[in-house]
């Protein structure tokens, strides 16, 4: 996608930190470049919006679908003036975000963990784990390899 070099570019210019061959589809918006690293090869979909009051790490072969919000602040509600609290987020490589997923203040995606599309995830989730629904919660392990195709072959 040869507007990706552009987006790519400008991320760069405003201080982010991206990796080799990004795609970086219209409409994603970053609050504050100089607080984002993007791994090589990594898949930003349409309309994203990383509110990143706090750093946003995203590593190698991540994909965020369309519409994913990522935001790293929220409001201490315990707190008469709301004080604002926030928090890194962290995308382990190969992790999957979904479509119009929000992914709250402190989440980290461990190595190949998938946020199902819609999903509200307030906790992070461990590698090779998949978790969907508001409030994000487990639903089963990813396989791969030899596990996953004697998975299949038992169907």
């Amino acid at each position: 996608m040869p507007s990706s070099t552009l987006r790519a570019w400008l991320l760069r210019l405003f201080g982010a930190q991206v990796g080799r061959d990004p795609v970086l589809k219209p409409g994603v918006r970053v609050k504050y470049p100089w607080r984002l690293s993007i791994g090589d090869d990594s898949w930003l979909g349409e309309d994203c919006w990383l509110d990143n009051l706090e750093q946003i790490s995203i590593g190698n072969n991540v994909c965020i679908s369309q519409g994913a919000y990522l935001c790293t602040g929220n409001h201490d509600w315990s707190d008469g003036s709301f004080g604002l609290i926030v928090k890194p987020i962290t995308l382990g490589d190969g992790s999957w975000v979904g479509a119009k997923c929000l992914v709250g203040p402190g989440v980290e995606l461990g190595a190949c963990a998938i946020a199902a599309a819609g999903s509200v995830v307030t906790k992070s989730i461990p590698e090779y784990e998949i978790h969907a629904g508001n409030p994000a919660r487990f639903v089963r392990r990813r396989l791969f390899g030899v596990a996953a195709d004697r998975q299949w072959a038992q169907v």
